[in-house]
C-alpha cells in the first residue's frame, strides 16, 4: 500500500512537471519505476505512454479555453509525430533495456543543452505568399490581457524534427514533449507558451499511436498503471493553471535543472547495466 502511495505522489510531480513544461511527465515517471521500484524498462515505458495520456488531456483543455494551443499548427504536426512514434514503439521492442535508458539520457541532455541557449520569445509577423500563411500556421495568443499575433517559421525543418519527436516518444515513453517544444521554440520560432501548451495538445495522440503497440505486447500493466495515471491527471491540472501565471524565464530554468540531474542519474545506471 505505501508503495502505490508513494507511486501516486511522485505521479502528481511528473503530472505538474509535464504540464508545465511540454515533457508529458514521463521524465520522472521512468525514473521513478525502473530506478525505484524495480519495474522492467519496457512495463515503465508503457505505463509513462498511459501518463502522457493522462497529462495531455488534464492540461488541454485548460489551455485550449484560455487560448493559448494552436489546434490548427498541433493537428499538421501530430501528422509526423504519429508516423514517427508507431517507428519508434516497433524499434523498442528490438532494443536492450539498458541500451532504451542510455539513449533516453542522451536525449534529454540534448534538450537541456538546446534550452539553455539564449533565445527571444519568439513572436513573428506573418509573411505573405509563405508556406505559413498558405497553411495558416498563425494566430493569437493572450498576454496580460492583450492579444498578441504570431506565426511559424521553417515548417519543414520543423516538421521533420517532429517525426524524430514521435520517434523518441515510441521508443522512450517521454511524450517527446520536449523535442516539440524546442522544435516550436528554436526551429518554428513560435512563442514559447504556445510551443508548450501545443505540445500539451498534441503529446497525448502521439502517446495513443504508441502504446497501442505496447500493449498489443503485454507490456501495459493496470496495477502499474492505474496509479499513475491518477496521479498524472491531478499533477497535470495543477500545473495547468501554474503556467497561466508563471513567468517564462523560470519555467526554462526549472526545465533544464529538473531534466539535467534526471539524464545524469539516467545515464549512470544504464551504463552500470541497472535496468531490467
Amino acid at each position: 500500500m505505501s508503495e502505490i502511495i508513494i507511486l501516486f505522489l511522485g505521479a502528481i510531480s511528473a503530472g505538474l512537471l509535464g504540464s508545465l513544461t511540454g515533457l508529458g511527465g514521463g521524465v520522472i515517471i521512468i525514473p521513478l519505476l525502473t530506478l525505484g521500484f524495480g519495474v522492467p524498462m519496457h512495463y515503465a515505458i508503457g505505463a509513462s505512454l498511459i501518463s502522457v495520456i493522462g497529462t495531455s488531456s488534464g492540461a488541454a483543455v485548460a489551455f485550449v479555453k484560455e487560448g493559448f494551443t494552436n489546434m490548427r499548427i498541433g493537428m499538421f504536426l501530430e501528422i509526423a509525430t504519429t508516423a514517427g512514434a508507431i517507428v519508434g514503439a516497433l524499434v523498442s521492442g528490438m532494443l536492450n533495456p539498458n541500451t532504451i535508458g542510455i539513449i533516453f539520457a542522451s536525449i534529454l541532455l540534448l534538450t537541456v543543452i538546446l534550452n539553455l541557449k539564449g533565445k527571444p520569445d519568439h513572436q513573428e509577423p506573418v509573411i505573405k505568399g509563405s508556406l505559413e500563411e498558405k497553411l495558416k500556421l498563425y494566430g493569437t495568443f493572450p498576454d496580460k490581457g492583450v492579444l498578441k499575433n504570431y506565426s511559424a517559421r521553417n515548417t519543414v525543418p520543423g516538421f521533420l524534427m517532429m517525426m524524430f519527436a514521435g520517434a523518441m516518444s515510441g521508443l522512450l515513453g517521454i511524450g517527446s514533449g520536449a523535442l516539440k517544444v524546442l522544435a516550436m521554440d528554436n526551429m518554428m520560432k513560435l512563442p514559447f507558451k504556445v510551443s508548450t501548451t501545443t505540445s500539451n495538445f498534441m503529446i497525448g495522440v502521439t502517446a495513443v499511436a504508441s502504446a497501442l503497440i505496447y500493449f498489443q505486447r503485454g507490456e501495459i500493466v493496470p496495477v502499474i498503471v492505474a496509479p499513475v495515471l491518477i496521479g498524472v491527471v491531478v499533477g497535470s491540472f495543477i500545473g495547468s493553471k501554474t503556467l497561466m501565471v508563471s513567468k517564462t524565464k523560470k519555467l526554462k530554468v526549472f526545465f533544464a535543472i529538473v531534466i539535467t540531474i534526471l539524464s545524469v542519474y539516467m545515464m549512470y545506471n544504464g551504463i552500470n547495466k541497472s535496468f531490467r
